[in-house]
């Protein structure tokens, strides 16, 4: 399965929106979206919000902006990220994500960490600097992994997956078994943690798939997909019982129906393993 190419994140290099540009208006994790579920142009919101650029889509310049208070917001229709992903087409979806993680970045992050001036942008970006004592604040990534696993279906029977339940969250999902990089590690060692620590498996080849920026866990999430293989394929999932309530191997030909949604990275692994039978 090919993943689908992400919107272009490069800022867009005229300095000020134009009327057809496209408005992404943020209010927390929500967004503003048009009647018929799209996104609005700039020219349909009102005058002085300050936009900042977060890309292009198809050659048209997209740009960002906090909401105003709920009393002055724009009527319409607000919706989550996990909404939009559901119904948008993929780099749309991405696009939505940016705005999320920009805007979030920029109330989050007013003030400087070493001396307390309020920090300043830098031009052509999403990062700040400070101007007393020149700390440089990027839009830092929070990297997260995870994992189809599988393993020899018994006498020449269908590839098994491991699947997953959580203890929160999505809790009625079969998922895959997914967690955050700690500092100095890499992507595979976190694999290979990740799976020992939830479901104390030893894991034999570990291989990149594609990656996904997820608005869903917080903005600027980035998740990480492998494949994996079981390195002993007797051996049987235990769950932690503190992030993880279940763990099953599943015949690839016989997956249960409570999947993951079709937009995410999860789904596109799992959709991959069935591919590959």
């Amino acid at each position: 399965m090919t993943v689908p190419p992400p919107a272009d994140p490069t800022p867009a290099a005229d300095p000020s929106p134009a009327p057809g540009d496209l408005g992404l208006l943020v209010a927390g994790h929500r967004l503003l979206t048009t009647p018929d579920g799209g996104l609005p142009r700039v020219g349909e919101l009102p005058d002085g919000t300050g936009w900042v650029p977060v890309g292009t889509l198809d050659g048209v310049p997209a740009w960002a902006a906090a909401a105003p208070d709920e009393a002055t917001r724009p009527a319409g229709r607000w919706r989550s990220w996990r909404a939009l992903a559901a119904e948008l087409p993929e780099p749309l979806a991405t696009l939505a994500g940016r705005a999320v993680a920009v805007v979030t970045f920029r109330r989050t992050h007013r003030w400087c960490g070493a001396c307390r001036a309020e920090l300043a942008d830098l031009p052509g970006g999403t990062a700040r600097r400070c101007p007393a004592c020149d700390l440089y604040v990027p839009l830092r990534l929070s990297p997260a992994v995870l994992a189809a696993i599988t393993r020899p279906g018994p006498a020449g029977g269908p590839t098994e997956l491991l699947l997953v339940r959580h203890a929160s969250g999505p809790t009625g999902l079969w998922a895959l078994v997914a967690g955050f990089v700690e500092a100095g590690e890499s992507l595979e060692t976190a694999v290979r943690r990740e799976v020992t620590e939830e479901v104390g498996l030893a894991l034999g080849s570990v291989d990149y798939f594609g990656s996904q920026p997820w608005a869903i866990s917080g903005p600027g999430v980035l998740l990480a997909g492998f494949f994996a293989t079981a390195a002993d394929p007797t051996a049987e999932p235990e769950v932690d019982g503190r992030e993880l309530v279940r763990a099953r191997w599943f015949p690839v030909d016989a997956l249960p129906a409570e999947l993951p949604p079709a937009y995410s990275i999860s789904r596109w692994l799992i959709d991959a393993v069935v591919a590959r039978g």
